[in-house]
Parts: C-alpha cells; structure tokens; sequence
C-alpha cells in the first residue's frame, strides 16, 4: 500500500454497517467501482467484524477504521486488520496512540491552530471534519497559501456535485463522502447500485 491514505482514490466511501454481513459484498462492489480505500466507521457494534471480513476476503480493498476517538479504539481496529485510520477530532494521548500503532492516520481538525498543532508534531495528512459545516473549500483554499506542507480529506456534507471543487484544491488529497453507499441500497442489497455510484465517484478528478 502507498504510504498515504490520501492518494488511494479520489473518493475514500465512509461506510456505517448495521450487519456485519453486508461488508464484504459491500467492499466488493466499492473496489469493482474504482475505490479500493473504504473507511468503516465505529459507529455500530458491527464494525469491528466487518473490518475483519473485508481484510480477510476482499485483498483488493484498503479496508480502515473512522470515528476513532480513544486508544482503545486503535488497538481494535489494529488488531481486526484496519490498515488506515481516521479520526473525527485528536488529542495528544489518541495521536500518540495512533502514531504508536504503525498504521497510516488521518487526525480530524477544524480550525488553523489544530492544523498548526499538528504539524509541530510531524503530522502532515489530516482529515478536515465536519468539512461544510467547518467552511468548506473557502476555508481549505485560505490554509494553502500560509500552510502548504499540510494536506487534507474533508469529510462531512460532501456530494458528488460538490466533490469536484474540494478536489480541485492544491492541499486536498482525496474526499471522503457517503453518497455511494446510501443506506437503501445497502440494506436492499442492491450492490450493483453501490457498483455505479463507486464507478461515478471514482471517475472524479480535479
């Protein structure tokens, strides 16, 4: 795998699983569709299974941990085989905790100062949460110019409309978003639904 979880896909799916069942058909039709980078987030008692699931019987899919939020957190997720992990907010025990585990990492932040924090601390790659409601590509575009070194995945309110204008940015690596996986077709089973929205997603460039 790259050393960067943000030059995967342009698209990373944040994925929520009810049913530890659905994983691997689900990472299938995902990977089929051109995004190999899938983020299940912990937000279900499913998730650490079907991390565990797609690690095990999808080998074409980057299968990692979102809403990582504790220590605790990492050692699960490292130990179901997440290969990445993403984290909605950091403090300094949780960052340490990340960089410990040996796994590439997405700390989320919101304002400059997190941004600057991190950086002071050798991290480059971070995840720009919740990213419409945090000012979106107006706020992103302001940080490259006096923050270049710092790179980003904004999750939160993206679509596939407005996807294309993050991506477009300098310092923005990849997107993660959830329009390719609603939650109907998931739960409907409709895979090759899943498939197409992928293939969309995975069609966008900047």
């Amino acid at each position: 795998m790259t050393s960067s979880v943000l030059d995967l896909a342009p698209v990373v799916p944040v994925v929520v699983l009810e049913d530890a069942a659905d994983a691997v058909p689900l990472a299938r039709a995902l990977v089929a569709g051109g995004l190999p980078a899938i983020e299940v987030t912990l937000r279900t008692a499913a998730a650490l299974d079907a991390i565990r699931a797609i690690a095990a019987e999808v080998p074409d899919a980057v299968v990692g941990a979102g809403t990582v939020i504790s220590a605790r957190n990492v050692s699960d997720t490292v130990a179901a085989d997440a290969r990445f992990l993403v984290s909605p907010g950091w403090t300094d025990a949780l960052l340490d905790a990340m960089k410990a585990s040996g796994v590439p990492f997405l700390p989320g932040v919101s304002t400059t100062s997190e941004v600057v924090a991190l950086l002071e601390r050798g991290v480059t790659e971070m995840k720009f949460f919740p990213a419409e409601a945090a000012g979106g590509t107006a706020y992103l575009k302001a940080l490259s110019a006096p923050l270049p070194q710092a790179r980003f995945c904004p999750t939160g309110g993206i679509s596939l409309a407005s996807a294309p204008s993050y991506l477009a940015l300098p310092n923005v690596g990849c997107v993660g978003g959830s329009w390719m996986v609603p939650a109907d077709a998931v739960s409907a089973g409709d895979w090759a639904r899943v498939e197409r929205l992928a293939a969309e997603a995975a069609a966008l460039r900047g």
